[in-house]
């Protein structure tokens, strides 16, 4: 992967989780209420903000780390997705992929520590 592409893609990351952040604190805040998942969606935004920030880092590489850049990526998607999903729509089961996300942004970290070279 090319770092402008890496870059893009933490930006992207980036981008959405402060859209997302700020949506679920003022657009989506009834709903969330509502469902009694505004603690959920808060959850989803901290960690995809704080992993799209370590995407960045990743990014600025001259040589992008592809194993921890896509099981962070992939651990945005499925964690906080899941939770996105889950404080929307209040089904509950959602909540059980979950911890596949964190298991992926679990081995993200794993994987910088077996091979770090930031």
């Amino acid at each position: 992967m090319s770092t402008a592409l890496a870059q893009r893609l933490a930006a992207l990351a980036g981008f959405l989780a402060v859209a997302l952040g700020a949506f679920g604190a003022h657009g989506l805040q009834p709903v969330l209420e509502k469902n009694g998942t505004l603690a959920a969606w808060h959850t989803a935004a901290l960690y995809h903000l704080v992993h799209a920030v370590v995407l960045l880092v990743l990014a600025q590489k001259a040589v992008v780390l592809r194993v921890p850049f896509a099981l962070f990526g992939a651990g945005i998607v499925i964690f906080s997705g899941s939770l996105y999903a889950l404080a929307l729509t209040n089904v509950k089961w959602l909540g059980a992929i979950t911890p596949l996300g964190g298991a992926c942004l679990l081995a993200g970290w794993l994987a910088l520590a077996w091979k770090p070279r930031l």
